[in-house]
């Protein structure tokens, strides 16, 4: 049985050493912007330069996160910042938004392309739409079951990554608006405050109701084996080395660990885990019962190991009596109890009765000394321990090789070998090759042989081509005489001034360039009064305008229904349901539907004369995005609710098929499969108001504002009323972000 991919995270250069030191076959890693862990500290180009050089001369791998929502005004930035990546050539690139995913496939074809799990894709039909958009692999969506996921492998080739450890969110993935809501801090851009960590008050009390247990599926590793999952992702990226090092060192030797022998390592592995300083361990939403037992109330939403509270705070530090052993260079977080964000510092300086010390025994009264300002009834969480220094090695990783690309041909009597971007001679080495009778001669043999070259100055080129004419059979031998005898001449002709880019990235900038000018943007006259569109409850009251749409959900559909609005979350085993519903909706005359989700652009693709509307949860934010909707005979799409009046009006300018507003109604912040231990209203600490709904048919629990979101009309906009959670007259509004930025 191949083993899965061990996936770790790295927030930075030291975390991607440590965890290559670990045993990890793979690391994630983010550049400044446009990646979901904005927060981190991140990669520069040419820090990330080096550590993909690194990890490919040691057989390992480096994935890059762009994963998050692009505005219309900063296409030009992600374009350059594609250009740098295309030379960086990592073995894989995340995306999320669709725009983002358009423009590297088509102006940087060379880049692998990966799902985020921010894309929501959760199911075999969202799997298949995946590879039409030209994914390699879809990290799935976090709240789905060992049995949803089992029966997606069987419906797809595309390789498939999961979590396996780590924080876990409680929204699906993708759809949360609530740190978004909450100030303009939007997780779809990498920016979550993680409101879901604070406390919240019901009338049935007050507790932590949105706040997850960690993700630790160590004992679920023999059955992801068996499923056949290709990477196993660890989540992390705002984590230091120790976290690295140990839970690699952790899931390293389960996956290494045959079945016969797992129970064993499980115990060792557990012990390494606990010194990483999380929340408390679940199985997350992988089986039937853990979803109900995933949200705890009364935890706090802090991250770390309980050492204490604060006794006492002052303009030099605080002070508290350890309940754990701790060192100089461990990390603490100082929690206030309303679970919003604490005070992180590291122990550079202890005082056990005025007294510095290097370490502090469990039930000792100790003064760290630290500048920054504690809550003074704070509780005291260890978060990290002390770890090596890695500047030494980070600053000795080589500098970028120059990047030789070769065209490599093998016929029965020849190898010839040519430099694609100089010019050189061609290495023409003769040979006498016989057929093979079992073991043919494969191109990426030969191109792996030809990565080795003992260069510090050059480097094979990831679009490096090899054409074999036959089956030969080639000794292993004899491939490596001829790669030192192929080198050997290349670098007597060749000098690095003399290499162009083997990706000529300016052509794809002047192409894209070329290209968005010429898209022809659907514009009204600001007079015109354009059809809205109503949403409305089953059996609800008619649109005030008799011109108006009417949408139903898909299983609410009446006779007044026009319009369908397909679920946002579909399980597997209910894609046959959804198919049915359509069809029968589709045979009732209707023929306007209305996506939430990727997943339903597949199923409605074998209908050719409706008119399909991608629409909220489904995140559109710019041009590139609406441009790749479009393959998919979407005709009209929902501005992202986050964006301003101004953003949307810029969308507008460039929208090659009708655009939409969500002008009124209540939309969900968050949506998740986890039991909530309440229903109803609710509120924060800020006097925030919100209601919990928890709706049977789907399983889903849903966050919705009390304040009505209500947007003024956009001249050129189709407006889109959703009265399925509230009315034309509402006696508290809110515009959302639409007067102000968001993050």
């Amino acid at each position: 049985m191949k083993l899965p991919e061990l996936l770790s995270p790295a927030g930075n250069a030291a975390c991607a050493l440590a965890a290559f030191d670990a045993g990890a076959d793979a690391v994630y890693a983010g550049l400044s912007k446009f990646n979901a862990r904005e927060r981190g500290d991140n990669f520069t180009v040419d820090l990330l330069q080096s550590t993909v050089d690194y990890a490919h001369k040691n057989g390992k791998k480096v994935y890059l996160t762009l994963n998050t929502l692009i505005k219309e005004c900063e296409l030009p930035e992600l374009l350059e910042m594609l250009s740098c990546v295309s030379d960086i050539a990592p073995d894989g690139v995340l995306v999320q938004d669709l725009g983002v995913l358009r423009i590297a496939r088509e102006y940087f074809p060379q880049l692998e392309l990966h799902g985020s799990t921010q894309m929501g894709i959760h199911n075999s039909a969202g799997m298949a739409l995946a590879e039409k958009l030209g994914l390699a692999r879809v990290v799935l969506e976090r709240q789905l079951t060992l049995e949803e996921l089992a029966a997606i492998r069987k419906r797809t080739k595309l390789e498939l990554e999961v979590f396996i450890h780590g924080a876990l969110c409680c929204s699906l993935s993708g759809s949360c608006l609530f740190s978004s809501y909450l100030g303009g801090w939007s997780g779809n851009r990498g920016k979550c405050k993680q409101p879901c960590r604070r406390r919240y008050y019901s009338k049935t009390g007050n507790g932590f109701f949105f706040s997850p247990q960690d993700l630790c599926a160590a004992e679920l590793i023999p059955q992801l084996r068996k499923i056949g999952v290709d990477s196993l992702k660890i989540e992390g990226r705002l984590r230091q080395p120790d976290y690295v090092s140990n839970t690699v060192k952790a899931y390293r030797m389960l996956l290494d660990t045959p079945d016969d022998n797992f129970q064993e390592a499980l115990s060792e592995a557990r012990n390494l885990l606990s010194r990483t300083c999380g929340r408390r361990w679940s199985t997350g939403f992988y089986t039937e019962t853990s979803p109900q037992e995933l949200i705890k109330a009364d935890a706090l939403g802090a991250a770390g190991m309980r050492v204490g509270n604060v006794d006492g705070v002052s303009e030099r530090g605080f002070v508290f009596t350890s309940g754990k052993r701790l060192f100089l260079g461990d990390r603490l977080r100082i929690q206030p109890h309303s679970g919003d964000d604490g005070t992180a510092v590291t122990l550079t300086r202890m005082l056990v009765d005025n007294q510095s010390v290097r370490r502090v025994m469990p039930g000792e009264k100790v003064f760290v000394c630290c500048d920054k300002p504690v809550s003074p009834d704070g509780i005291v969480f260890k978060i990290g321990e002390s770890f090596a220094d890695y500047s030494k090695r980070i600053a000795a990783l080589p500098p970028r090789k120059a990047m030789v690309d070769l065209d490599i041909s093998i016929t029965r009597k020849m190898m010839t070998v040519k430099v694609k971007n100089a010019k050189t001679e061609p290495v023409m080495l003769p040979l006498d090759l016989a057929d093979a009778a079992k073991h043919p001669l494969e191109s990426e043999t030969v191109k792996a042989a030809f990565a080795e070259n003992n260069s510090d100055v050059f480097a094979l080129s990831s679009s490096t081509s090899v054409k074999i004419d036959g089956n030969y059979f080639m000794p292993g031998s004899v491939l490596k005489q001829l790669r030192r005898s192929a080198w050997d001449e290349i670098f007597s002709q060749l000098d690095p001034e003399m290499l162009n880019p083997v990706n000529d990235s300016s052509k794809a900038l002047d192409r894209f360039l070329t290209d968005y000018r010429n898209i022809q943007p659907l514009r009204y006259p600001q007079e015109t009064r354009l059809v809205e569109t109503v949403a409305l409850k089953p059996n609800g009251a008619e649109p005030a305008d008799r011109r108006a749409i009417r949408a139903d959900n898909l299983f609410d559909i009446n006779k007044m229904t026009q319009e369908a609005i397909l679920p946002e979350f579909c399980p597997e085993y209910r894609l046959a349901a959804v198919s049915k519903a359509i069809n029968a909706a589709y045979k009732q005359g209707i023929r306007r539907f209305r996506v939430t989700s990727l997943y339903a652009l597949e199923l409605l693709a074998e209908y050719q004369d409706i008119k399909v509307i991608a629409s909220a949860p489904l995140p559109v934010c710019n041009s590139m995005a609406l441009m790749e909707l479009a393959r998919f005979n979407v005709s009209r799409a929902t501005a992202h609710i986050e964006m301003t009046g101004a953003e949307i009006e810029a969308l507008r300018d460039k929208a090659p098929f009708e655009l939409e507003c969500f002008r009124l109604g209540r939309p969900s912040l968050l949506v998740t499969r986890a039991r909530i231990p309440f229903e109803g209203a609710f509120n924060d600490a800020r006097g925030n108001k919100f209601e919990l709904r928890y709706d049977k048919r789907s399983g889903l629990s849903r966050i919705f504002p009390v304040r009505v979101v209500s947007i003024p009309r956009i001249a050129g906009v189709y407006d889109f009323y959703d009265l399925r959670n509230a009315h034309w007259k509402n006696a508290e509004t809110d515009t959302f972000n639409f007067d102000k930025a968001w993050n």
